[in-house]
């Protein structure tokens, strides 16, 4: 355990513990079109090979998504779109999709979700709808990551259960034993480390085995955060940032995940076997602040920064 006590410099000579810095390795990042837009290169801000997931909000143009995923493509990084089921009419449809992300942007790898509409546009209500339809397998797909709720969904579990997102667990282990892609758990960012471990030691109690790529919510200014926790329905660690928000002295001050993301680290180094694989960030205060702090807290450094 003296191993934790351990400090470094990253290259911007922040001391950081290698635990952390190890547990950021590899970590991955969201954007929207529209987000991405802003970003001149990202060759300046992320490590060469993220993983960068392309969010696909209803509304968005097939074409803008596309045109994103060929931009990271052709800039060196591992592209990974959204594919919400409720706003894809039907298999024809899907089909269409897959090709369009391969045939212009080489995209293996694909989260799948239900998305963030309440009523389906065709004929498609759940992730593993669009699992069955066996189009991913057949278009030669990688690596295909799937939701994960540490807190629960409520729109999956109005009740405030568990059980349908278990359930639906359940069924996402069955099919990882059946196809040849990798599978993970991208889950909903959390605020507390507490029932981010309990959550994933059950998932492995109850034999589900697929890796966790753990949500963090990056840097952003206080009232930005909670604004996007209340509505993508965050659970009980919601109370950490309206404690803070209750804290005159720290009203102001932005943000930052260090506190979960040493105490998962550290509780990772202690536990090799807990099933949390990988970090993935959304960046609620913007992609460049997330990524910086990512390196300074010892995370990989872009190639144009490691010379």
């Amino acid at each position: 355990m003296a191993l934790l006590n351990f400090k470094r410099k990253t290259q911007t000579g922040q001391t950081v513990s290698p635990v952390v810095s190890d547990f950021l390795q590899d970590f991955s990042i969201e954007v929207m079109p529209r987000t991405a837009a802003k970003v001149e290169n990202f060759q300046d801000i992320l490590p060469s090979g993220t993983r960068v997931y392309i969010a696909h909000i209803d509304g968005t143009p097939i074409e803008d998504m596309v045109g994103t995923a060929k931009r990271l493509a052709d800039e060196g990084f591992d592209v990974m779109p959204h594919f919400p089921a409720r706003i894809i009419q039907d298999a024809a449809k899907l089909e269409n999709w897959i090709a369009m992300y391969q045939g212009e942007a080489g995209v293996k790898q694909a989260l799948l979700l239900a998305g963030g509409v309440n009523e389906p546009k065709g004929d498609f209500d759940s992730s593993m709808q669009l699992l069955d339809t066996g189009l991913f397998d057949k278009a030669g797909f990688t690596r295909l990551h799937v939701a994960g709720h540490p807190e629960g969904n409520k729109d999956i579990d109005p009740d405030g259960s568990m059980k349908n997102v278990n359930d639906a667990l359940s069924w996402k282990q069955e099919f990882s034993k059946r196809t040849d892609a990798q599978m993970a758990l991208a889950t909903q960012f959390c605020f507390e480390s507490k029932p981010i471990i309990e959550w994933a030691d059950g998932l492995k109690a109850a034999g589900i085995d697929i890796p966790v790529h753990i949500g963090i919510a990056g840097p952003a200014k206080l009232q930005t955060m909670i604004k996007f926790a209340i509505a993508c329905g965050v659970g009980p660690s919601l109370k950490v940032l309206q404690k803070r928000a209750m804290d005159v002295t720290k009203l102001m001050l932005p943000y930052e995940p260090t506190q979960v993301v040493t105490e998962l680290a550290e509780h990772k180094a202690a536990n090799p076997e807990f099933n949390i694989e990988a970090v993935h960030f959304f960046p609620l205060g913007g992609i460049k602040t997330n990524a910086q702090w990512a390196q300074d807290n010892g995370a990989e450094a872009p190639a144009s920064r490691s010379t």
